[in-house]
C-alpha cells in the first residue's frame, strides 16, 4: 500500500514560545530542538530573529546543532528581517526562510492601512529577496483563514512565481470551521498556477478549539505539510497538537498518509516540553493527558480488562504508556476490583470478591481514588491475606 508523505512542521520554540510565561532560554530550546529531531520532526521552526539578540542566539545554536531536520526562521516581508533570518541560519544544514504578509482586508486595511496591489508587490519583491539567502522559502499569508479566496489565489501565484517551496496558509485567529478551511484548500489547489510545484501547509489556531480539525480538513484537501506544536501550545488558545495530528493520520490507515514521527516518543517529548516551559498537560488531553488511558467507569473497566480495544482506539505503547491505567473509584465494579487486587498479589475467589467489594464501595464513596496502599488496607480489612 502507498503512503503519502506528511511533513511535521513544528513551530514549538517560535509560536509555542510566544505563550505569555514561556520564555526560554537558549540552553533549554536546544534541548527541546534536539528531541524533536529525534523524535522525526522534518522542519523545527527555531524562532524569530530579528526580535531578540537571544533568539537570533537560539537560531544560530539551533541551526549548529541539527543535522537532518531543517531548521526555518520566521521574519516579516521586510528586508532587514530576511538578512537577519539568513545569517541566523547560515550554519544550518538546510536552512528555510519563513516570510510572508497580512492578506486579510482587516489586516490590509486595518494593520498596513494598504490595498491589495501593494500587499501583492510586497509578497513578490519579499520571496525574491529571500531566495537570494536560501533555496527554500516558505511564504505565509498571514489571516488567510478570514482571506477572500480569489484574492489568497493571486498572493500565493505571486509567490510561486517569486520561487516560493512551500505556501503557508494559516488560519491565524482559529476563525475558520472544517469543511470551509478544506474547501480552501481545495480551491487553491484547483485555481493556483504552479500549485503543484509547492508543497501547501496548513497553520491552524484553537481559537474555536478546530485547529486539529481544520488541519485534517486541508490535508484531505492537499496539504501536505502541517505546522504545529507539542501539547497544542501557542497563541492565545493555542496551536494545532503535533500528537493530535500524527495519532489521527496513524490511526486512520485507509486514508494512506504518513509522517516519520516515532509515536512511541510522544508522551516523553509532551511531558519535556511542559515540564521546560511551566505549562502542564490538562489532564483529559488527548494522546498525552494523564488520563488519555485512564478507565474508572466499572462498564469501562469490565470491557478493557476483557479487550483493550472495547474502549480504547490507540494502544498505549504506540505512544510511550506502558499500559492502560484501571483507576479504583465508587463508580468501579467487581472486575476492576479483581483486577487491581490480582496486581498486588491477591487471587480473590468470587466469594471474597463480593466480601470485599460492599466494603470497598462503602471507602471509595469517601475517596476520589483508591490507591494501592488503600486498597491493601481494604483487602487486611476483610482479612485477606496475599496469595503468594
Amino acid at each position: 500500500m502507498t503512503t503519502e508523505k506528511v511533513e511535521i512542521f513544528d513551530t514549538t520554540l517560535r509560536d509555542g514560545e510566544q505563550v505569555p510565561g514561556c520564555k526560554l532560554e537558549k540552553r533549554k530550546k536546544l534541548e527541546i530542538a534536539e528531541r524533536l529531531e529525534a523524535m522525526g520532526v522534518d522542519i523545527i521552526e527555531a524562532g524569530f530573529p530579528i526580535s531578540s539578540p537571544g533568539d537570533f542566539a537560539s537560531v544560530k545554536a539551533i541551526s549548529e546543532l541539527i543535522k537532518n531536520a531543517k531548521v526555518c526562521a520566521l521574519s516579516r516581508a521586510v528586508e532587514q528581517d530576511i538578512i537577519v533570518a539568513a545569517e541566523a541560519l547560515k550554519d544550518a544544514v538546510q536552512p528555510r526562510i519563513h516570510t510572508g504578509i497580512g492578506t486579510s482586508d482587516i489586516h490590509i486595511k486595518r494593520k498596513f492601512n494598504s490595498n491589495q496591489q501593494n500587499v501583492l508587490e510586497r509578497a513578490k519583491n519579499a520571496v525574491t529577496f529571500a531566495r537570494n539567502y536560501a533555496a527554500d522559502v516558505e511564504f505565509y499569508a498571514e489571516d488567510a483563514g478570514r482571506t477572500e479566496n480569489s484574492f489568497l489565489a493571486q498572493v500565493c501565484e505571486v509567490a510561486i512565481k517569486a520561487g516560493a517551496t512551500v505556501l503557508n496558509i494559516p488560519d491565524t485567529t482559529g476563525y475558520c470551521l472544517p469543511e470551509e478551511y478544506g474547501q480552501k484548500i481545495k480551491y487553491l489547489k484547483e485555481h493556483v498556477k504552479g500549485i503543484e510545484n509547492v508543497i501547501l501547509s496548513v497553520h491552524c489556531h484553537n481559537d474555536l478549539g478546530l485547529a486539529t480539525a481544520n488541519s485534517i480538513a486541508g490535508i484531505m484537501n492537499g496539504a501536505r505539510q502541517v505546522e504545529c506544536t507539542m501539547n497544542g501550545i501557542g497563541e492565545r488558545a493555542g496551536n494545532t497538537s503535533l500528537e493530535e495530528v500524527v495519532m489521527i493520520l496513524k490511526q486512520h490507515e485507509q486514508y494512506q498518509f504518513d509522517t516519520n514521527i516515532k509515536t512511541q516518543m510522544l508522551c516523553d517529548t509532551s511531558q519535556l516540553v511542559a515540564d521546560i516551559m511551566g505549562m502542564p498537560v490538562q489532564a483529559n488531553k488527548a494522546i498525552v493527558g494523564s488520563n488519555a488511558f485512564a478507565h474508572s467507569s466499572g462498564i469501562h473497566q469490565d470491557g478493557i480488562i476483557k479487550h483493550r480495544e472495547t474502549y480504547e482506539i490507540i494502544n498505549p505503547a504506540d505512544v510511550g504508556v506502558n499500559e492502560s491505567n484501571i483507576v479504583l473509584t465508587a463508580r468501579s465494579g467487581r472486575a476492576a476490583l479483581a483486577y487491581r487486587a490480582k496486581q498486588i498479589g491477591f487471587n480473590l475467589s468470587k466469594l471474597e470478591l463480593d466480601q470485599v467489594y460492599q466494603y470497598f464501595i462503602k471507602v471509595a464513596d469517601s475517596l476520589k481514588t483508591v490507591n494501592e496502599k488503600d486498597l491493601l488496607g481494604i483487602l487486611k480489612a476483610n482479612g485477606l491475606k496475599p496469595t503468594t
